[in-house]
């Protein structure tokens, strides 16, 4: 199945929160297992208070899914705690993608 979207999520942790933000985030791996139309799902940091969420999708229908789903709802319930402003998210379309034994 052929990957088309994505989602790109920056989050600035406070700077006293960044291991509970990493430790989240570690964690949500297991949310998104559930969710069948979420492709790809990476976490990642950048720096020491700055991380990421990059995640692909076949159709927007998947794409949505994943948007009401439970990594954003807990962001939602956690982030005010652990972020130190709102996150910064924006979906993509995606242009190339290389898949392992492509």
């Amino acid at each position: 199945m052929e990957l088309k979207l994505g989602v790109l999520a920056l989050l600035e942790a406070k700077p006293d929160k960044a291991a509970e933000l990493e430790e989240f985030l570690i964690g949500g791996k297991t949310l998104v297992e559930l969710e069948p139309g979420t492709r790809t799902w990476y976490a990642f940091r950048l720096d020491e208070t700055h991380f990421g969420i990059f995640d692909t999708f076949a159709d927007e229908d998947a794409r949505q899914a994943h948007l009401n789903g439970a990594v954003p709802a807990a962001l939602g319930q956690e982030g005010p705690r652990l972020l130190a402003k709102d996150p910064e998210l924006r979906t993509v379309d995606l242009l190339a993608v290389k898949h392992e034994g492509d």
